[in-house]
């Protein structure tokens, strides 16, 4: 039995709520949620490549300008995910990941009225922004809400729904395009993402672990953890604390620094440059696949059919990796890009019919994707709440040079002239420097917990050291 509220504040561990719970129906609800919101972020962010061809038809866009046009939108998502991660540091999750999902409806549905590929350009730069802001901010709730076994899993299954968009970008472009314009495709996501944003008032909750280490909201800390525990009884006039993690320091600003104070320098290193190669394979056969299969022989339909079930292929590579990454870190990952290399080889130089590069495509993307997949299910557990949502943002935004890099060398080789197949041979060296940096990786983080000591108990008066009434 819960004591009344006139009974003398006592001291709960929210790491230990956290910790103790099994996944119950207010952490299934959180993670419905941000699948949705990804599934739209996915859709938004890997549309344009289904949408290129009719656009090369429609506006005369060249393959520089549609490279270009790639190109900028994930330059906008790499400083949206920098902007984004700080401001969701500094004044919560929660309405950040809105005004994100809300700025990237109205963007998409500006990018309607555009006259021309420059103004579809910085349309497409303004619909990054705000793309690239959701995403980190997402797995860092997550994270923040789920026992440290269950956080890779949870993250994949958020990043399912980012797949699963791309998967429907294509069938959706080639349903609403050749009947009522390149534009419709736009403006059925935008309106779509507009409608979801009063379920996101409603419903998406403030974290939990945050709120604790930044000393704010109690009322919202007591709401969420008797969600997760019923039974618990918190209340707002009791003191919340985070064993595992020391309180943020009133007032101080994050310094990008500090994401390599100590024995995170070779881990967020390491992290940015497997980040970087994984980003380069995935956003170079993304956005270029459907006009490269075009140029080798495919027809427009199947083209848009492969680059979806690969992608489909890649969500089931990450679910088969996901309890691999939470029982053994990111050496579980490192699998997929050792095997994605040979395929993409073999893609390149041996004489493969039209229906083998169609099956060893599928494959290398479905590494390729599981790559991803473990990416960004490892990219905020290595640091702590006060700078979760920066430590990841940084790390999807440094990752973007790659995403950046790929589709605009893509569009200049291919105006020079080269084979297409043999892209896929310089694209081998992506997933190789995904791999090697992913052992490293491992070895630092093995490094990292043999250093660790045990978390340092909060020191309370032992009256008052209690997580739980009786």
């Amino acid at each position: 039995m819960n004591m009344n509220d006139s009974s003398s504040p006592v001291v709960i561990q929210v790491t230990d709520v956290i910790e103790r719970q099994k996944i119950n129906a207010f952490v299934i609800r959180l993670v419905a949620i941000s699948w949705l919101v990804t599934f739209l972020d996915g859709f938004d962010m890997l549309v344009i490549s289904f949408v290129a061809p009719y656009l090369r038809d429609g506006f005369g866009a060249d393959v520089i300008s549609l490279g270009e046009l790639f190109a900028v939108g994930v330059f906008g998502a790499m400083l949206g995910g920098i902007a984004f991660g700080w401001l969701g540091d500094r004044f919560g999750r929660r309405p950040v990941i809105i005004a994100s999902v809300a700025a990237f409806g109205l963007t998409s549905i500006a990018m309607v009225l555009a006259p021309g590929m420059q103004a579809l350009m910085m349309l497409r730069f303004l619909n990054g922004v705000a793309l690239g802001g959701l995403m980190p901010l997402a797995w860092a709730l997550n994270i923040e809400y789920v026992p440290g076994r269950y956080r890779a899993t949870v993250v994949t299954v958020i990043m399912i729904g980012y797949t699963l968009g791309g998967v429907v970008a294509g069938p959706v472009t080639v349903w609403l395009a050749p009947h009522f314009g390149w534009q419709s495709v736009f403006m059925a996501s935008g309106v779509v993402t507009l409608l979801i944003v009063p379920l996101l008032f409603a419903l998406l909750p403030e974290s939990a672990r945050y709120l604790a280490v930044k000393g704010r909201s109690p009322e919202k800390i007591a709401m969420a953890l008797n969600a997760l525990e019923p039974g618990l009884g918190a209340r707002p006039q009791d003191r919340f604390v985070v064993i595992d993690e020391a309180a943020a320091p009133a007032g101080q600003n994050f310094r990008i620094a500090t994401l390599f104070k100590g024995d995170l320098r070779p881990i967020t290193s390491l992290l940015w440059l497997a980040y970087i190669g994984s980003s380069m394979a995935v956003y170079f056969k993304s956005n270029w696949g459907p006009i490269i299969f075009e140029d080798v022989g495919f027809t427009r339909t199947q083209a848009a059919m492969i680059m979806s079930v690969s992608s489909i292929g890649g969500s089931l590579a990450g679910l088969a990796l996901m309890r691999f990454t939470d029982r053994l870190g990111p050496i579980a990952i490192a699998v997929y890009p050792m095997l994605a290399a040979p395929l993409l080889l073999l893609m390149g130089l041996a004489p493969v019919s039209l229906q083998g590069l169609a099956v060893f495509s599928l494959l290398s993307m479905a590494m390729i994707s599981g790559t991803h997949f473990g990416m960004h299910s490892i990219a905020g557990i290595f640091y702590p709440s006060a700078i979760r949502a920066n430590g990841a943002g940084w790390a999807t935004s440094v990752a973007k040079i790659g995403s950046i890099f790929a589709p605009l060398l893509g569009g200049y080789l291919l105006a020079m002239n080269m084979p297409p197949r043999l892209l896929f041979v310089l694209l081998a060296a992506t997933p190789l420097l995904s791999a090697v940096s992913l052992v490293l990786l491992a070895r630092a983080g093995k490094r990292r917990a043999a250093a660790t000591p045990a978390p340092i108990e909060t020191i309370v008066p032992p009256a008052q050291a209690v997580t739980t009434r009786p």
